[in-house]
């Protein structure tokens, strides 16, 4: 088993089982590539209703790893434990060692785990989960410890919680509490770890972003105040990760983005022919409900949006041809094109799906869907994964379980190579062939 705390598990001895296309020196020869998986996952749902979701979610991320092969493995979690991670905490713990010790992950002998689980700190908690696994056959991987500033060998299995703060193989941040400050107990921020694998240098990112508190707020204007806050927080991010403090590497941010499509510019497309009902309430004279009718039809509600309910007619919109016909309205990220690149979309919106284990394919009415959940990346790094020596276009970018119920998030996925020799410039800079 794993060692939980700072203590360091060794693992034994096994003998090696070679995947198709691992990085493993046989004589003068080595092959051609080392297989990637990242996966980004809002799990809160898990622990709210752990007995009925918990094992189909395990299930297809399982299928995912079997098809993909991965050499080097993370998982980046959000809202790790739920909504009240004091009550959760054994289902942590059995979902922890769940993913350690299964026979589908049993060729995976080297892991680093880290769980933020210091939830009594209003000012530190992310409930953030950052999980990497190294297949026995992956040799050389390095991680670098920011407060040696040098990279270290990864061996044996190991877990870290409670004050990651303390913990130097890492970077962890909670974002401010006026950076959204209608929100007391928000538990957004970001870690980051760095790593050396086939010579390459890079940052993995897990990060968790500000959601949009009311439907009718982000109605009002176009973008949104929340895609502003989103803005600001992304790029506090990014100048971290970039600053003068190391040197600079390639890097993936993945995570929970809550990145929403423009509200105003949706509604205005879904209810163009469409006349508006404002309610208000009867204390305040604030709008509570927009109730949007077809001009005849005897005047079918199209659409009701509330601070909490998105309740549009027909949800076919957002599935059909895996709703790329709204990705028009996908704009938050542009502005970051300078700095982030992301592949083309081809699933349908990852979040907000139905909590009901016989509803796998159904989005709940309470926000538009969207696409929450992203793999971005510097440019560097994309042109890393798109760069091989064979012609070996081997990406692939998805969501999991798209007919099973897996929360309210589906878990995304990039899957990729790194060719032999792609990193050898960034091998040069860094030295990650002479680190201790």
């Amino acid at each position: 088993m794993p060692c939980w705390g700072k203590r360091r598990e060794r693992a034994p001895l096994l003998l090696r089982k070679e995947l198709p296309g691992a990085e493993i020196m046989a004589g003068k020869g080595a092959a051609a590539s080392t297989a990637v998986l990242f996966v980004t996952a809002n799990v809160g749902s898990l622990f709210d209703d752990p007995e009925n979701l918990q094992k189909n979610w395990l299930r297809e991320f399982y299928q995912v790893v079997h098809t993909h092969k991965p050499h080097f493995m993370a998982l980046h979690c959000q809202e790790f434990g739920g909504k009240n991670y004091e009550a959760s905490m054994s289902h942590v713990d059995k979902f922890v060692k769940e993913l350690l010790s299964s026979d589908a992950m049993k060729e995976y002998n080297r892991a680093r785990v880290y769980l933020d689980e210091n939830y009594k700190s209003q000012e530190h908690f992310t409930a953030l989960g950052s999980f990497y696994f190294l297949h026995e056959s992956l040799k050389n991987i390095y991680q670098f410890d920011f407060k040696a500033k040098k990279y270290k060998k990864v061996t044996g299995k190991e877990i870290y919680s409670d004050t990651l703060e303390s913990t130097p193989m890492l970077e962890k941040e909670k974002f401010p509490q006026d950076y959204f400050p209608e929100c007391k107990w928000s538990r957004k921020g970001f870690i980051r770890t760095r790593w050396c694998i086939a010579d390459c240098a890079f940052d993995l990112v897990n990060i968790h972003l500000f959601h949009d508190a009311s439907n009718l707020v982000a109605w009002e204007t176009s973008p949104s105040v929340y895609s502003g806050i989103r803005n600001k927080a992304l790029g506090y991010v990014l100048d971290r990760i970039i600053d003068q403090r190391f040197e600079r590497v390639s890097y993936f941010v993945f995570g929970d983005f809550n990145f929403r499509l423009d509200a105003k510019s949706v509604v205005e497309t879904l209810c163009a022919r469409a006349t508006m009902q404002t309610v208000r309430s009867a204390d305040t004279n604030e709008i509570v409900k927009l109730i949007f009718r077809e001009s005849d039809n005897d005047r079918k509600v199209m659409l009701q949006l509330e601070k909490k309910l998105f309740d549009y007619f027909n949800q076919d919109v957002f599935r059909d041809n895996n709703g790329t016909a709204l990705l028009e309205f996908d704009k938050e990220l542009s502005v970051f094109k300078d700095k982030l690149y992301e592949l083309d979309i081809s699933f349908p919106p990852s979040y907000p799906y139905s909590e009901d284990c016989s509803q796998g394919m159904q989005y709940m009415n309470t926000r538009c869907p969207a696409w929450c959940d992203r793999i971005l990346m510097s440019h560097s790094a994309k042109e890393l994964i798109l760069k091989s020596e064979n012609d070996e276009k081997q990406v692939v970018y998805d969501h999991i379980g798209p007919n099973v119920c897996m929360g309210d998030h589906k878990p995304v996925f990039l899957s990729f190579r790194i060719a032999a020799g792609a990193g050898k410039p960034i091998a040069n800079v860094h030295k990650c062939c002479v680190v201790q």
